[in-house]
């Protein structure tokens, strides 16, 4: 999101990029052209010419001569520009994919009038306007399907520049930057001792490619730094929206909302307290032990922690307006990320992890707030059955990933999709443990009796009857039968 700027801001903005020698890839002057075809097209090659260089925005003014730079002034209005029955903002949106931020500001410079177009950079593929991507050259407006070696650079350009190498805002200086990162939790969380000095913190930041140096001066912030320790996500406009929720709700459903809070600050900095309000939320069990009562959180809180920590990590940046979100409801807890996962949700017990975002993975696993080497979901199935709750249930709907862990259910109580959920998953977890899947094992994972081991047997059959899950060796009595999973 590009934020509201103050007049004297986008004042500021026009006599800087006045003096740049001329025209570049992610910067055009505009006399008064006002076709919206024109405008279109420009949105388009600024924003990818944007990212060819690394620059955190693109700008197109009206108002300023070409080759002189003079301040001209402009009639140009977009705020009551149309572009037939539509307003023209509107329109360009309609007309661009993917979808990115631009921002018309109407300013006054020097006494006359000026309007700067800031744009937001291509990200993860090429901008295109009207179904064609754009580029500029030479001072020009170019279909980049003419240019395929400005179209190779900028592809490159995606898949070298993850999203945590990002600039999240640039230039910025000393004092700035250790305001808006919330530095003394880095150093904590890893057990070092705080260097003396600002030069040396911010020489440490720069190590782990939180910030780098500015070729104009002073620091960029990467997404990196911002997204893990910033004081307030809402100083980063192109994250702020990946800011966690968690919201409480009344009863099964989503009609009535008990509270919602939205976190702001950076994961590293405030993922303790964000697993620690959950749990307060979460309601509890009373449990009676030597004559004693005492309330039992519904989930473990292990469990919560690592659903949390892999929403966060595994999440798709590049899917905008939208980011981690917790939901409570009286019996169940879901956690949803933006973004598809990377391998089926069936075979997330089994698979080596994978994430789209490696490094965010691997410093939040060198804080230790998740398990390492993709162990972490075999925890919480492992918790599941510990605690004698259903399966949990993981999903992948219209290009979100959610897992949700259900309150404690007598296993009369749960229908066939349920029993066979938590068998398939009782078969991968023994699977990944070299562990035989057996009528034993199932009256352990449900908590039946010995003498009621025909109902084991019953669950067994309706997961075999499902296809989930297969006998090891259908020669052997019942007695000696083993189970695994489909994929073994």
């Amino acid at each position: 999101m590009i934020p509201a700027r103050s007049p004297e801001y986008l004042a500021g903005m026009v006599r800087e990029l006045r003096r740049l020698p001329s025209e570049t890839e992610w910067v055009e002057f505009k006399g008064d052209n006002r076709n919206p075809e024109t405008i279109g097209q420009n949105i388009s090659a600024l924003a990818n010419g944007a990212a060819v260089n690394g620059k955190t925005s693109a700008s197109a003014i009206w108002g300023i001569e070409d080759e002189t730079h003079a301040i001209v002034g402009t009639t140009f209005s977009p705020s009551i520009s149309r572009k037939g029955n539509e307003p023209l903002e509107t329109w360009l949106y309609s007309q661009i994919s993917p979808r990115i931020e631009f921002r018309f500001n109407e300013l006054q410079v020097d006494g006359k009038r000026l309007v700067l177009l800031e744009i937001e950079p291509a990200s993860h593929q090429p901008v295109s306007f009207g179904g064609e991507e754009f580029v500029r050259m030479g001072g020009s407006t170019r279909r980049l399907k003419d240019y395929p070696e400005r179209q190779h650079t900028l592809w490159r350009v995606f898949d070298q520049i993850t999203f945590e190498n990002r600039v999240a805002v640039e230039q910025v200086g000393d004092e700035d930057t250790l305001h808006k990162l919330y530095y003394p939790a880095y150093f904590d969380l890893l057990d070092r001792p705080i260097p003396d000095g600002r030069a040396a913190i911010l020489n440490a930041l720069k190590d782990d490619r939180l910030i780098a140096r500015c070729d104009a001066g002073g620091w960029n912030i990467s997404n990196l730094g911002a997204v893990l320790f910033a004081r307030n996500l809402n100083d980063f406009p192109q994250i702020r929206r990946k800011a966690i929720r968690v919201i409480q709700y009344r009863g099964a459903g989503r009609t009535e909302t008990v509270r919602e809070q939205e976190g702001v600050l950076g994961y590293a900095v405030g993922f303790p307290r964000v697993v620690e309000y959950i749990m307060a939320l979460v309601p509890a069990n009373e449990v009676i032990e030597r004559s004693l009562r005492r309330s039992v959180p519904m989930f473990p809180d292990i469990a919560v922690r690592e659903l949390v920590a892999n929403a966060l990590i595994h999440q798709d940046f590049n899917v905008s307006g939208a980011g981690p979100t917790v939901e409570i409801f009286d019996s169940r807890i879901g956690i949803t990320n933006p973004g598809s996962p990377l391998v089926e949700t069936d075979r997330f017990v089994d698979s080596p992890p994978r994430s789209l975002n490696e490094t965010l993975a691997s410093m939040m696993r060198r804080f230790n707030f998740c398990e390492e080497r993709g162990s972490g979901i075999d925890k919480v199935v492992e918790l599941a059955e510990a605690y004698q709750l259903p399966a949990p249930l993981f999903e992948s709907p219209n290009g979100f990933t959610r897992a949700t862990l259900f309150a404690q259910k007598p296993l009369n109580d749960m229908d066939k999709t349920e029993r066979v959920r938590a068998c398939y998953l009782h078969a991968c977890l023994r699977y990944v443990m070299k562990l035989p899947m057996n009528n034993a094992s199932i009256r352990e994972r449900f908590g039946i009796a010995e003498k009621s081991a025909s109902q084991a047997s019953r669950l067994l059959k309706e997961s075999v009857d499902a296809g989930l899950v297969i006998l090891r060796d259908p020669e052997v009595g019942a007695r000696s039968r083993t189970y695994l999973p489909y994929w073994a």
